[in-house]
């Protein structure tokens, strides 16, 4: 698969739908998120807020759940969006667990287009170091 074979208006409408099943009652800041899987599945997460705030979870987190809980897989391509559908880059936390959880050839929607996992998280630790 190529570049130009991920649909990548498929991810982004499911990042849309997700966001806007977000809990967000104290930021009311909605995000969702998509992912295109090596079996061809697309799952979605959105974030969930809580009153200690520090514990909220992402909506890249609710994706990476959905993908342990509906059987496991590798991201091959992974889209986010915010309240009004904007592209959004995944924060530093989250592109860790997306490091994790990525396919060798997995890359993402970015504000400044599609890039590499190797690109938004360079030199990344992973589980080949603890091996």
């Amino acid at each position: 698969m190529t570049d130009n074979d991920i649909p990548w208006e498929d991810l982004a409408a499911a990042a849309r739908t997700a966001m806007a099943k977000a809990y967000v009652p104290y930021s009311t800041y909605p995000v969702g998120a998509a992912a295109l899987l090596d079996d061809g599945r697309i799952i979605s997460g959105c974030n969930v807020e809580n009153a200690s705030y520090g514990l909220t979870l992402c909506a890249e987190c609710a994706l990476v759940s959905a993908l342990a809980m509906s059987g496991g897989g590798r991201i091959r391509a992974f889209s986010c969006v915010d309240g009004e559908g904007n592209t959004l880059m995944p924060c530093g936390r989250c592109r860790q667990l997306l490091y994790e959880f990525r396919a060798p050839d997995m890359v993402l929607m970015t504000v400044s287009g599609i890039r590499t996992m190797d690109e938004v998280l360079p030199d990344a630790f992973g589980p080949q170091h603890l091996a």
